[in-house]
């Protein structure tokens, strides 16, 4: 059964596509190739002839039903997405990443439906979630918050609808597409904060966890290292070959109407306490100084995984100091530093 891969040349792609061939699988990556090559793929030992390379503009219809065509299972992985920074102080980053999400969800579904996909897994985020209710200190996010209905009516209204930018939008925006697909079965991932091997670490694009192992790999000893914001905030960390798994098992579980799941760790960790695992396992006299003028986003980004467990009979088997260890000497061997 063949497998598509869109965005499979990026950080969590490439470790799907990985694991697919190790499963056995035929695997297509469908990619423009414009922010990877194939490094990302590299770094896992894939070579170009053990997959399909499909190289695809996913914003243009023809291309993408070109490129999808010959599947039985799409992994939708693609999507525009930058660091905190990019997202809300570069200029127009939110709109284009609303409209540039919009336009390769739009391409990719009617793609999968002329082809006669038979099921599609969906990377969205937990961005779709209450940013109100995300600026409230110890919140956990259920999916039946935000379940969409085939149809909203009175006795059946939407609940409330705000989420975390152009970003959020677009992903909010892609599962209510889904929801009103019925040729296929569906699997939707509400992805928390993964991290792990092939991560952004590039400034302007890393997330909190590279981004702090990169600068930390990078300071001398002894020095000090910047926090954003005053360290308080909590996030859902999850790494990426648990991610994988995940997705897996929602590839088997997916349905018509769609299944929807959350997917992280089900554990809040504070910004502090991950900068000071992270300054931990360096070994490096490095004291935290916290600068509340800097973007810090949401206070609180937990998922509760009730309902991940009893529907994909799955938890997290690697911990957050076990998966930072990984994720801490992949960065170091990528810069090529000593600590």
């Amino acid at each position: 059964m063949k497998a598509l891969v869109t965005g499979g040349t990026g950080f969590i792609g490439s470790n799907l596509v990985k694991r697919l061939l190790d499963d056995g699988r035929d695997v297509i990556v469908a990619s423009d190739f414009s922010r990877f090559g194939m490094e990302n793929l590299s770094e896992l030992g894939v070579q170009e002839s053990d997959i399909e390379i499909r190289d695809t503009d996913l914003t243009h219809k023809t291309q993408a039903l070109k490129a999808i065509s010959g599947t039985d299972t799409v992994f939708h992985m693609a999507a525009r997405v930058g660091s905190l920074e990019y997202l809300h102080l570069a200029e127009n980053a939110e709109l284009v990443a609303l409209q540039a999400n919009l336009s390769i969800d739009a391409s990719v579904f009617q793609a999968c439906l002329e082809n006669g996909v038979k099921k599609l897994v969906y990377a969205s985020s937990c961005a779709v979630y209450d940013m109100g209710r995300q600026f409230k200190t110890g919140a956990v996010f259920s999916e039946n918050e935000l379940l969409f209905p085939t149809g909203f009516t009175p006795e059946k209204p939407p609940g409330k609808i705000n989420p975390d930018g152009g970003y959020g939008w677009s992903k909010l925006m892609g599962e209510l597409q889904l929801n009103w697909t019925k040729s296929m079965d569906i699997g939707i991932a509400r992805l928390f904060n993964i991290y792990g091997t092939n991560e952004p670490i590039a400034p302007g694009k890393a997330h909190a966890t590279g981004d702090t192992i990169r600068k930390v790999l990078n300071l001398p000893s002894p020095s000090t290292h910047t926090v954003f914001g005053n360290g308080s905030q909590t996030r859902d960390l999850l790494y990426v070959a648990d991610c994988v798994e995940a997705l897996l098992r929602l590839e088997k579980a997916a349905s018509n109407p769609p299944v929807t799941v959350n997917v992280g760790s089900g554990i809040a960790t504070s910004i502090r306490e991950l900068a000071e695992k992270i300054v931990k396992i360096s070994g490096k006299d490095i004291r935290l100084v916290f600068d509340t003028s800097k973007p810090a986003g949401p206070v609180s980004r937990t998922a509760d995984m009730t309902h991940t467990r009893k529907t994909l009979g799955w938890q997290p088997a690697i911990s957050l100091d076990e998966g930072l260890n990984l994720t801490y000497e992949w960065v170091k061997g990528k810069l090529n530093t000593k600590s």
